[in-house]
């Protein structure tokens, strides 16, 4: 009888998360209401109270399970037998399309530039972290490997982030859109080789 009930319960809850990203994806952050999140779970407002505080709750629950979504797409194209730069880029390029097609990310993305909304900002910005944070922990594993120099894993890892978004997507106002081959030439360049002399 417990059991049903604790089931009942978590059904109720996966219904409720559901609903909500489904509102954030349409509405956006500031567009959701904790009435809109009812109406599509098909349950009573009170019934969302009992699981979560507040929208900002709800919200850090559905960008919690974004960022593990995208975790488990880095973690399947990852292969042990490629050097790192060739990894990394094919989990930059993986991340991001992921990233860029994913329905929520999309919506916030034109909430954050149209109207600023700060938690949908956070939102972002937390996703972010967690890429910088994922890259960081290969960028330390190949260090200790001699792969690479060693380096501060967080700000490599940054970098390299912000080098990659440079040659894509935030790049085109500056250069013509460049193929893989030529991004991860350009990668290999900037981070590896360098621009010195030997």
């Amino acid at each position: 009888m417990e059991e049903i009930a604790e089931r009942k319960q978590t059904d109720r809850r996966k219904l409720i998360v559901e609903a909500a990203a489904r509102s954030f994806e349409t509405f956006g952050y500031k567009g959701t209401t904790m009435d809109q999140v009812a109406k599509l779970a098909k349950v009573g407002k009170g019934t969302i109270y009992t699981f979560y505080a507040n929208k900002e709750e709800l919200f850090e629950e559905i960008m919690t399970g974004l960022i593990q979504e995208l975790k488990v797409v880095a973690d399947g194209i990852l292969d042990e037998n490629l050097p790192f730069a060739d990894n990394l880029m094919n989990v930059l390029h993986k991340v991001s399309d992921y990233r860029d097609r994913h329905a929520l990310a999309v919506k916030l993305s034109q909430e954050v530039r149209d109207i600023g909304t700060p938690m949908a900002k956070e939102g972002l910005e937390k996703v972010e972290k967690a890429i910088i944070a994922y890259i960081a922990r290969h960028v330390k594993e190949a260090s200790d490997k001699g792969e690479i120099r060693p380096c501060n894993p967080e700000l490599t890892a940054y970098m390299m982030l912000k080098m990659y978004l440079a040659l894509t997507a935030q790049g085109h106002h500056l250069h013509e859109p460049l193929s893989k081959e030529e991004i991860l030439k350009s990668f290999r360049f900037y981070c590896y080789e360098g621009l010195a002399t030997r």
